[in-house]
C-alpha cells in the first residue's frame, strides 16, 4: 500500500513498513514538517497515500472525512510511548493491511485491535460507520 508517514512517526516505523512490501514515504522527507494537519491531509491526498500518523486529530471524521482520503490510520499509544509500544502498534497495522485495505476508511490501530470506520450511506451528514478487524 502506498503510505505517507506524519512526522510524529521515526524512521524505524518507516523502514519496518518498507521491509513489509508498502511504498513509503514521509512528511519529513518531503518538507512538510510543521505544517497544519490540513496541509498534510492535503499533501498525501495528493499523492494518493494513506496518513499514517499517532495525531488524534486526524481521528476526527468530521474535519477529516475518510471518504475524501486515500485512507487515514491513527496509531494508538500511551501519551509517553516507548519504542516497544510503537513497535507493537506498527505490527498491528501490518497484520491489518495484509486483511483489508485502508483505502477511504478511517483506522484507529491499537496494540490489540483495529478499529474501521467508513463513511454511512449518510455522507451528507457525515456519519460514520465503525467495524471491528
Amino acid at each position: 500500500m502506498r503510505l505517507k508517514l506524519d512526522e510524529n512517526l521515526g524512521r524505524r516505523a518507516a523502514v519496518r513498513l518498507r521491509e513489509a512490501g508498502h511504498d513509503v514515504d514521509t512528511v519529513v522527507d518531503e518538507g512538510l514538517s510543521g505544517q497544519s494537519d490540513r496541509a498534510v491531509a492535503d499533501a498525501a491526498a495528493a499523492a494518493r497515500r494513506a496518513l499514517v500518523t499517532l495525531d488524534l486529530d486526524f481521528a476526527d471524521p468530521m474535519r477529516f472525512p475518510p471518504g475524501e482520503t486515500s485512507g487515514l490510520i491513527v496509531l494508538r499509544v500511551h501519551d509517553r510511548p516507548g519504542r516497544q509500544d510503537l513497535d507493537a502498534v506498527v505490527e498491528r497495522l501490518l497484520v491489518a493491511l495484509e486483511r483489508a485495505d485502508a483505502t477511504r476508511r478511517l483506522w484507529i490501530v491499537e496494540p490489540t485491535r483495529v478499529r474501521q470506520f467508513e463513511e454511512s450511506s449518510e455522507t451528507t451528514r457525515g456519519g460514520a460507520e465503525e467495524r471491528g478487524a
